[in-house]
């Protein structure tokens, strides 16, 4: 899992123009190198028929037998395991492998070679570097595309990408994620992953505090009943996952900021230590379950009390309501499918809801936001292949079922998102709620201007993490201050 949701008064295409709009603002790029731009009109998002070529095109086929066409994901195929975390992905490569064969039956003959989540980008980088084999194309996120552009890994996609007939379609801030420093295009947005909040409507009846203070008060009283108001990914796990899971939404809703827009660590900021000083209070009240911090012993455990209602509430990632389940509400409600249907059922039916994180008086919710696509490695044997099957994925026919699967967010392709709810009727007060949350908020990638972005991401975490659980009368400004210099001394 890579790494989370918020309406109902609006039609689902207005929904859109609000995630859109919320999301609009864009990383910032080194000052040599000239502003990413993304297309500078808002056209109207063409209708599915006249925006996308068709998935029934019958492909030309190439003299001969079918050529391999060879893919990286983190899901496997081969996985039938019910219960694996990765089942929705597995699931979707199982039943879509045959479909793209087919389709291309004599020209290419799609296989997946399965990759940790974890290891892929270390992977590609080492083949490339060693001239090695490489696939045609692999999954991958925005938080990589600095060190690929950086160690010649992945290719410029620009001229071929604006070329084709889906790109007019594409929101903005998801073409700004995949665009380098140099102004370039180097991957293909197809899923926009922002954060929201999970929350239990018994222990928030009257919907999710808007401040601080808010919180303050209600946790309070939800502490007399044993119920924690909060859980998150609190812990150093997965070298600093923490940062784009929790940390980053709670620095950015108090106004804050991890860099100086030219690519330098800043965090001593007076933002960032009014953020520090709020999460040393809540854990020191009790407001915060115990199981924030426990995951670099038992991966993930902090989603276990949200399952459970013990914890009242869980910020995290769009696509996070695969893994949280099975749930069971405070009113003995048991939603226990096991599967990615137990949340969107819980939230149908009201006992779960999605809102945006509270914020300060004045300032607007943080809201990270990551882009799942595709990238086409240097070296790659078949990259026509690679280009046939992301104008195959990005079809009204295709298109919905990689976001409900592989990208777990919402649609890169505004059009999209109608789709997607007429496919699967069940996510539909999901991706209601969800937009609703999103517009309501700031949503930006976490790492700003900053280029090493697994570095930066360890050393915030394990800063924010030893402030507050393992030395919580330390002097936070200096611990910030030695956290950018550690960071700022190999710029």
């Amino acid at each position: 899992m890579f790494v989370n949701p918020r309406f109902r008064t609006l039609s689902l295409a207005l929904a859109t123009a609000l995630l859109i709009t919320a999301c609009g603002t864009q990383p910032q790029p080194q000052p040599s190198a000239p502003t990413p731009q993304p297309p500078t009109t808002q056209p109207t998002a063409p209708s599915a028929e006249q925006s996308m070529p068709s998935a029934t095109t019958e492909p030309q086929p190439a003299s001969g037998s079918e050529v391999e066409f060879v893919t990286w994901y983190q899901y496997d195929q081969d996985n039938t395991d019910p219960k694996s975390d990765e089942r929705v992905g597995n699931e979707y490569l199982r039943k879509t492998i045959p479909l793209f064969n087919e389709a291309f039956k004599g020209k290419w003959k799609w296989i997946n070679q399965p990759q940790p989540f974890d290891q892929m980008a270390i992977r590609l980088t080492a083949a490339v570097q060693a001239g090695g084999e490489v696939p045609d194309l692999m999954q991958s996120g925005d938080g990589s595309l600095i060190p690929f552009i950086k160690n010649g890994v992945v290719q410029d996609l620009t001229d071929w990408i604006k070329a084709q007939p889906w790109f007019a379609d594409l929101d903005p801030s998801a073409v700004a994620a995949c665009t380098g420093p140099d102004g370039r295009i180097y991957c293909v947005p197809v899923a926009i992953t922002p954060q929201i909040v999970f929350v239990w409507r018994d222990h928030f009846p009257n919907g999710y505090p808007k401040t601080p203070e808010e919180f303050k008060q209600q946790a309070e009283a939800l502490k007399a009943k044993g119920i924690a108001a909060i859980t998150f990914f609190g812990s150093t796990a997965f070298d600093g996952e923490g940062t784009p899971r929790f940390t980053n939404t709670l620095i950015k809703s108090f106004g804050g900021t991890f860099d100086d827009g030219q690519g330098n660590m800043k965090l001593d900021t007076p933002e960032n230590r009014s953020a520090i000083e709020f999460l040393r209070e809540i854990v020191a009240a009790g407001y915060v379950h115990p199981r924030t911090w426990d995951g670099t012993t038992t991966p993930f455990i902090e989603e276990e009390p949200m399952k459970t209602a013990e914890a009242a509430s869980f910020p995290t990632g769009i696509f996070g309501y695969r893994y949280v389940n099975p749930l069971k509400a405070p009113s003995g409600k048991e939603y226990n499918k096991g599967n990615e249907e137990d949340m969107l059922d819980a939230i149908t039916a009201g006992d779960v809801f999605i809102a945006p994180m509270f914020a300060p008086s004045g300032k607007k919710p943080g809201c990270g936001l990551g882009v799942t696509g595709f990238v086409i490695p240097v070296g790659a044997k078949n990259p026509e292949a690679a280009k046939d099957y992301i104008n195959w994925i990005m079809t009204p026919e295709q298109n919905p079922d990689w976001v409900l699967g592989p990208g777990g967010g919402f649609p890169a392709l505004r059009s999209i998102l109608p789709l997607i709810e007429e496919r699967v009727p069940v996510a539909k007060a999901f991706y209601e709620q969800a937009a609703k949350a999103v517009a309501a908020s700031e949503c930006r990638p976490w790492y700003g201007s900053l280029e090493r972005r697994d570095e930066a991401k360890k050393i915030i975490q394990n800063t924010i993490y030893r402030l507050v659980k393992e030395d919580p009368t330390a002097d936070i400004s200096e611990a910030l201050k030695a956290a950018e210099e550690e960071y700022n001394r190999n710029n």
